[in-house]
């Protein structure tokens, strides 16, 4: 039990400090005053060009940090002799790098939604949703693809394993960037 307490406090302590900073880096401006709206969209300001590389910095920095604490939870975790990490590892390797590729869509999404967010439509609202449950259905489609190749390699108890952990972590990253962003239309 002090094991699986030693293992999970980081990621308490993670989700504390994290959203914070998450917060910080997607947090939507706050309305510009009727009269000082432009007609025209104005060219990025060097503000505002500084503040999308900060945002793009932050988020590499998170993507960092909570990818090798994933790693080192999901490893205290799984608990796996020599012989199963050296045939794990190399899968979940490869499943890290595809939900990467699938992250960059939730990213582009996030982005986008703090670029309208206080010009919100119905259409934009329409399309942002649309490709965050499109984000939902392919990471479901990775996590199946990749239970497959560990049960494969490594029978279906120890898939089972990665699978229910790696849910639980995706579970605490999904509650800690819903957290930190703001309910759409309750600034409008």
């Amino acid at each position: 039990m002090k094991n699986k307490r030693a293992v999970w406090l980081p990621i308490l302590m993670l989700m504390v400090f994290v959203p914070a900073v998450r917060a910080q880096a997607t947090a939507a401006p706050a309305p510009a005053p009727a009269a000082a709206k432009p007609h025209k969209k104005a060219a990025p300001s060097p503000a505002d060009t500084t503040r999308d590389k900060n945002i793009k910095e932050y988020i590499e920095l998170l993507r960092a940090n909570v990818r090798q604490d994933k790693a080192e939870m999901m490893g205290a975790m799984m608990v796996l002799s020599a012989a199963e990490a050296a045939k794990f590892w190399p899968i979940y390797a490869d499943y890290d790098a595809e939900l990467t590729k699938v992250n960059d869509l939730r990213v582009a999404n996030i982005e986008e939604y703090s670029r309208t967010y206080n010009d919100m439509t119905d259409a934009k609202a329409d399309e942002l949703i649309k490709n965050s449950l499109q984000f939902q259905v392919q990471r479901g489609e990775l996590l199946a693809k990749y239970y497959g190749r560990v049960k494969d390699s490594l029978g279906a108890i120890t898939a089972a394993r990665f699978i229910q952990v790696e849910h639980q972590l995706l579970l605490i990253i999904d509650l800690q960037i819903a957290a930190s962003l703001p309910i759409v239309g309750s600034g409008s």
